[in-house]
């Protein structure tokens, strides 16, 4: 059985790279991501449902009335925006003429995102409770802005859809019952899709580094940031069934990268 699962996830690997070829959405910047991705969706089809999933979330905090009703905390939040946009050319110029947007909404979650096509979402618990600095705002969204500008979202689909292509044709070429190929996926899921999750968000936290820095906040804020995480957070899983690295392993790779980002940080600072 083992054995099978592993011929098995090894046809969804061969499936996707047959499908088509390898690129790279991002220059490699001063942090050095130069990764080759794997792009079967277009990003049409992605900015399209980005939009209407982040048009949905505007009206229903709209109509529970918990959009940006602290107007100082979304100025906050825009001025921190409009510093790292000034950036983005570093990584792909097209991106600095995006539709940016920033909003707020009211909630004890400690959560924000930056969706495909640079719209920008904080929910203001992440502020209030963990009394963020304007540098460790800047590293939040720098991190999320970087999953943007890497196309994640795009890189994600197109990685299910090519694994769900290979193990469908590897069923049918094994002749798989329904229970293995169900443990077929938990296995594609395990060796392939949360390990690349994994590298997409080491490679936001490399990304949105630099974008501070050279936006002229502090990259040790991202340090002091994922400290208080840590702490906020309890039960958390292990890193080989989670999609984000452990904080402690998050922390000492951040650290190790400081060298290369604290001399943008003190030129933009001059």
């Amino acid at each position: 059985m083992k054995r099978l699962v592993t011929t098995t996830v090894m046809a969804a690997s061969l499936s996707a790279l047959t499908l088509t070829g390898c690129s790279s959405t991002t220059g490699t910047g001063a942090v050095g991501v130069d990764r080759q991705q794997l792009l079967l969706v277009s990003s049409e089809q992605v900015l399209q449902l980005s939009a209407q999933s982040y048009a949905k979330t505007i009206q229903e905090a709209r109509a529970k009335r918990v959009l940006d009703t602290n107007t100082a905390q979304l100025n906050r939040l825009k001025n921190i925006a409009n510093r790292l946009v000034g950036q983005v050319g570093v990584y792909r110029p097209d991106a600095a003429k995006w539709q940016w947007e920033v909003h707020t909404i009211k909630s004890n979650e400690l959560n924000a995102f930056v969706l495909p096509g640079g719209k920008i979402m904080f929910y203001s618990g992440i502020i209030d409770r963990l009394n963020l600095t304007d540098d460790e705002i800047a590293a939040i969204m720098g991190h999320e802005m970087s999953h943007a500008l890497r196309e994640h979202s795009r890189e994600r689909l197109s990685r299910q859809y090519a694994t769900q292509t290979g193990i469908g044709v590897a069923a049918s070429i094994f002749g798989l019952s329904q229970g293995q190929a169900d443990l077929a996926n938990v296995a594609g899921d395990l060796g392939l899709s949360r390990p690349h999750s994994r590298t997409q968000e080491a490679e936001a936290d490399q990304i949105g580094l630099e974008l501070m820095a050279r936006a002229g906040y502090n990259p040790q804020a991202a340090v002091t940031l994922w400290q208080k995480m840590q702490r906020a957070s309890q039960g958390e899983p292990p890193e080989f069934l989670s999609t984000h690295p452990a904080s402690s392993h998050r922390i000492a790779n951040l650290q190790s990268l400081m060298p290369k980002v604290m001399p943008l940080y003190q030129k933009a600072r001059r």
